[in-house]
């Protein structure tokens, strides 16, 4: 990897004459960004990652596409109805579908690209010597964060558009608008949700000064999130709540809404109830509903807005986690010492 004091020396001898010429000032922020994107797209990490995350989008798709070749041809409307959704969402069981799947790799991608954004360049010499060209400390976090946040939209920006392309092609079905926002909207989500663990992977990096522990501690909390936390929340429910089988229907829904609320602390879980809303326009609640709800309802998909209205909740909670793991990484950064 090339060193940072190299490349800043390069970038600002060959541009101080043009700037000056132009009247122009290049902004150290985007010499960093541009900086970091070369290096992570170059870096093998990044390719194991890449071909993890392409192999099972294809995957998926391959599923889905087998599965909606019937669907497609026969002589029914409603196999045509939302169809790019369906190839998001359908599976026959062998491979989960695509967005249950980066709720796994998602936290792996993040954790990954993260780990080692501040402590790997302090163990090499490089930091203090960074810091010492005209760069703020603000400046370089908020680098370390957009770079792979830039590189991971337009991953997932490419995956939509194959995907699109591809239905096109095999199906001849046109995309309707509202698949489109749908579309990009889980786009979205999943940048923000692969955000939230690059962030905490940041915080991690600055908080301890040797990548492996950082690593480890990361990968730490996304297992017990992903393994262990819904086992702690069915031991705390037996323990301190009353059995179901002797509660009323009033009692039975409060007992399902604490669970619920309980489990929406893990952030994948916060990503799968909104995607899930997002992907199928069907889903008309993520709680549980009680008879009197149900009475008299339309059985039509929900809008978009209102399947954005439902997934609100999820989507504000994760992005308050990205914010707060972020914001505690600048603190901490900008009050540590870093010439020892």
């Amino acid at each position: 990897m090339e060193s940072p004091v190299i490349y800043f020396k390069d970038q600002f001898s060959k541009r101080l004459k043009s700037d000056l010429t132009h009247h122009h000032i290049v902004s150290p922020f985007s010499t960093i960004v541009r900086k970091e994107i070369g290096d992570l797209v170059r870096s093998w990490r990044f390719i194991v990652l890449l071909a993890l995350i392409v192999l099972t989008f294809f995957g998926s798709i391959y599923v889905s596409m087998t599965n909606l070749k019937t669907a497609v041809t026969g002589p029914m409307e409603e196999g045509r109805l939302l169809l790019y959704l369906k190839i998001l969402t359908t599976t026959d069981g062998s491979l989960p579908s695509f967005h249950i799947f980066m709720s796994f790799l998602g936290a792996i991608l993040g954790i990954g690209l993260g780990f080692d954004a501040v402590n790997a360049e302090q163990q090499n010499g490089t930091l203090i010597r960074l810091l010492a060209q005209p760069v703020y400390r603000d400046n370089l976090l908020l680098a370390k964060f957009i770079s792979p946040v830039i590189v991971i939209t337009t991953l997932f920006l490419s995956l939509s558009l194959l995907m699109i392309g591809g239905g096109l092609i095999i199906t001849g079905v046109s995309i309707e608008w509202v698949e489109v926002l749908r579309i990009l909207s889980f786009v979205l989500l999943t940048v923000l949700y692969v955000g939230f663990w690059l962030s905490l992977s940041i915080l991690l990096s600055v908080k301890f000064k040797q990548a492996t522990t950082s690593a480890l501690t990361a990968i730490g909390i996304w297992l017990f999130f992903t393994i262990f936390y819904k086992i702690v929340v069915n031991m705390v429910v037996k323990a301190f709540l009353p059995d179901p089988a002797f509660l009323s229907q009033g009692e039975v829904l409060y007992y399902n809404n604490v669970i619920l609320n309980l489990l929406r602390f893990s952030p994948s879980q916060l990503y799968t109830d909104a995607t899930t809303v997002l992907l199928l326009p069907a889903v008309r609640s993520l709680g549980p509903l009680t008879m009197e709800q149900m009475a008299g309802a339309i059985p039509t998909p929900l809008s978009f807005r209102e399947s954005l209205l439902v997934a609100w909740p999820q989507i504000t909670g994760l992005l308050a986690a990205t914010v707060l793991c972020f914001a505690l990484s600048y603190y901490l950064f900008m009050r540590r010492e870093i010439r020892g």
